[in-house]
Protein backbone atom coordinates (compact mmCIF):
# COMPACT_ATOMS: atom_id res chain seq x y z
CA UNK A 1 0.00 0.00 0.00
CA UNK A 2 1.57 3.23 -1.13
CA UNK A 3 -0.41 6.18 0.14
CA UNK A 4 -0.36 8.63 3.01
CA UNK A 5 -2.52 7.33 5.84
CA UNK A 6 -4.47 9.29 8.41
CA UNK A 7 -3.58 8.60 12.06
CA UNK A 8 -6.69 6.39 12.39
CA UNK A 9 -5.77 4.45 9.25
CA UNK A 10 -2.24 3.97 10.61
CA UNK A 11 -3.73 2.69 13.88
CA UNK A 12 -5.91 0.20 12.00
CA UNK A 13 -3.06 -0.95 9.76
CA UNK A 14 -0.93 -1.57 12.85
CA UNK A 15 -3.76 -3.58 14.43
CA UNK A 16 -4.16 -5.64 11.25
CA UNK A 17 -0.63 -6.92 11.84
CA UNK A 18 -2.30 -9.16 14.44
CA UNK A 19 -4.25 -10.92 11.67
CA UNK A 20 -2.13 -13.91 10.71
CA UNK A 21 -2.36 -15.96 7.53
CA UNK A 22 -2.62 -19.38 9.22
CA UNK A 23 -1.00 -21.17 6.30
CA UNK A 24 2.15 -19.01 6.13
CA UNK A 25 2.12 -17.77 9.76
CA UNK A 26 2.88 -14.19 8.67
CA UNK A 27 0.59 -11.22 9.26
CA UNK A 28 -1.52 -9.93 6.37
CA UNK A 29 0.12 -6.49 6.35
CA UNK A 30 3.68 -7.77 6.02
CA UNK A 31 2.50 -10.35 3.49
CA UNK A 32 1.28 -7.45 1.36
CA UNK A 33 -2.33 -8.67 1.32
CA UNK A 34 -3.82 -5.27 2.28
CA UNK A 35 -3.96 -3.35 -1.00
CA UNK A 36 -5.95 -0.35 0.23
CA UNK A 37 -7.52 0.92 3.42
CA UNK A 38 -9.74 4.00 3.71
CA UNK A 39 -11.62 5.32 6.73
CA UNK A 40 -14.36 7.93 6.32
CA UNK A 41 -14.87 9.26 9.83
CA UNK A 42 -17.82 11.43 8.82
CA UNK A 43 -19.74 8.49 7.32
CA UNK A 44 -18.26 6.06 9.87
CA UNK A 45 -17.20 3.61 7.16
CA UNK A 46 -14.09 1.52 6.59
CA UNK A 47 -13.19 0.17 3.15
CA UNK A 48 -10.45 -2.43 2.84
CA UNK A 49 -9.20 -3.93 -0.41
CA UNK A 50 -7.67 -7.26 0.51
CA UNK A 51 -6.18 -10.04 -1.56
CA UNK A 52 -5.14 -13.57 -0.76
CA UNK A 53 -2.04 -15.48 -1.74
CA UNK A 54 -4.16 -17.32 -4.34
CA UNK A 55 -7.79 -17.15 -5.49
CA UNK A 56 -8.29 -20.70 -4.24
CA UNK A 57 -6.90 -20.00 -0.77
CA UNK A 58 -8.78 -22.42 1.53
CA UNK A 59 -8.45 -20.03 4.48
CA UNK A 60 -9.75 -16.92 2.71
CA UNK A 61 -13.00 -16.78 4.68
CA UNK A 62 -11.09 -17.05 7.94
CA UNK A 63 -8.63 -14.29 6.99
CA UNK A 64 -11.49 -12.03 5.87
CA UNK A 65 -13.45 -12.63 9.07
CA UNK A 66 -10.38 -12.08 11.27
CA UNK A 67 -9.78 -8.81 9.37
CA UNK A 68 -13.41 -7.78 9.98
CA UNK A 69 -13.22 -8.60 13.70
CA UNK A 70 -9.93 -6.73 14.17
CA UNK A 71 -11.31 -3.72 12.31
CA UNK A 72 -14.45 -3.75 14.46
CA UNK A 73 -12.34 -3.90 17.63
CA UNK A 74 -10.41 -0.78 16.56
CA UNK A 75 -13.40 1.08 15.09
CA UNK A 76 -16.54 -0.20 16.82
CA UNK A 77 -19.77 0.94 15.23
CA UNK A 78 -18.21 1.64 11.84
CA UNK A 79 -19.65 0.00 8.74
CA UNK A 80 -16.94 -2.31 7.38
CA UNK A 81 -16.63 -3.22 3.71
CA UNK A 82 -13.91 -5.73 2.85
CA UNK A 83 -13.49 -6.33 -0.85
CA UNK A 84 -11.40 -9.24 -2.12
CA UNK A 85 -9.41 -8.09 -5.13
CA UNK A 86 -7.23 -10.08 -7.49
CA UNK A 87 -5.53 -7.40 -9.53
CA UNK A 88 -2.65 -7.16 -9.33
CA UNK A 89 -2.17 -10.81 -8.43
CA UNK A 90 -0.30 -11.29 -5.16
CA UNK A 91 3.35 -12.32 -5.38
CA UNK A 92 6.20 -12.75 -2.92
CA UNK A 93 7.63 -9.42 -4.08
CA UNK A 94 4.69 -7.69 -2.34
CA UNK A 95 5.91 -8.79 1.07
CA UNK A 96 7.72 -6.37 3.34
CA UNK A 97 11.22 -7.18 4.51
CA UNK A 98 9.74 -8.09 7.91
CA UNK A 99 7.32 -10.45 6.17
CA UNK A 100 10.07 -12.16 4.20
CA UNK A 101 12.17 -12.52 7.34
CA UNK A 102 9.23 -14.02 9.26
CA UNK A 103 8.49 -16.46 6.45
CA UNK A 104 12.07 -17.64 6.08
CA UNK A 105 12.55 -18.04 9.87
CA UNK A 106 9.81 -20.66 9.99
Amino acid sequence: MNKILTPKEEELLKALKDVIDPELMVNIVDLGLVYDLTIDEEKRTVNIDLTLTSPGCPLGDMITEDTRQMTDSVLPGYEIDIKLVWNPPWSFEMMTEDGRNALYRR
